[in-house]
């Protein structure tokens, strides 16, 4: 049996079932784990304050030897909330990154660790969507107003088919943008942008390696595209039954979907 001392889990469409809950069996499986020394980490695009509620149930929470990865990767801090490994982007890139929103006439926002920064006048449906799901709230400011604002990762949000739309019609823009930073679709309505060589895998691997620990030592859970990078370093790939295509084609294994207990099930494997 593969020695897995770390175990990496999404929280949306992989922690969560579909109505975004916790369910008993999950619940159970992962304080399994942690009282046999495996180590949790959850691994996400919210920042940790969307994440605290979620951690508690789990046993997870305001403890200095229990971490999280927020933001996509930029972040890897304690579950009480200290930073051990910050990625963030300038204001020169904020600038970059917000001109082709501009261009594009894409809803946009900046994430920092307690608030969503917009431009948009007229705040965006997914905006207020992150907002809420983040337990953060709203500003609007000018790009002159971010100077001295800490950017942990930028999201074009709109109806999926809008962003859908845009993304084909510039597409040598978003090509070009994808050559300078990580840009990745965490949600058909959702497209993010870190620092170049920033994502879940990057910074899933930087925590492994401070613990002590082995890629050998890993397994990863998830089912969007941002979760491809955690889950090609982890020795043990886990898709979720209800991920993409290419996460399922990419992984070592297919578990069942979030309705049905799947990061539960993977980690009933390695107990």
């Amino acid at each position: 049996m593969k020695d897995i001392k770390l175990i990496a889990i999404d929280i949306d469409g992989t922690l969560l079932n579909s109505e975004r809950k916790l369910t008993p069996g999950v619940i159970s499986t992962i304080k399994q784990a942690s009282a046999v020394g495996k180590k949790v980490v959850i691994c996400t695009g919210r920042p940790l304050a969307g994440a605290r509620e979620y951690l508690e149930p789990l046993g997870l929470d305001e403890q200095d030897d229990q971490y999280i990865i927020s933001f996509g990767g930029a972040l890897v801090e304690t579950t009480t909330g200290h930073g051990l490994i910050e990625e963030t982007l300038s204001y020169d890139d904020y600038i970059r990154i917000e001109a082709l929103a501009r261009k594009t006439n894409l809803h946009f926002h900046a994430s920092s660790d307690d608030c969503v920064y917009t431009a948009n006048r007229n705040i965006g449906k997914y905006t207020v969507h992150e907002s809420v799901l983040c337990s953060i709230g709203i500003k609007y400011r000018t790009q002159e107003e971010m100077a001295d604002k800490k950017i942990y990762k930028c999201m074009y949000v709109d109806d999926p088919d809008v962003l859908s739309a845009a993304m084909a019609k510039y597409q040598a823009d978003f090509d070009q943008l994808a050559k300078e930073y990580m840009v990745v679709k965490s949600t058909p309505f959702y497209l993010e942008v870190n620092r170049k060589g920033v994502n879940k895998g990057t910074a899933l691997k930087a925590l492994t390696e401070k613990l002590g620990l082995t890629q050998d030592n890993v397994m990863a859970i998830g089912d969007e595209a941002n979760d491809l990078s955690m889950i090609e370093y982890a020795e043990t790939g886990v898709a979720m039954g209800n991920g993409t295509d290419l996460v399922k084609k990419t992984a070592d294994v297919v578990t069942v979907d979030n309705d049905h207990d799947g990061v539960a099930q993977a980690i009933k494997n390695i107990l």
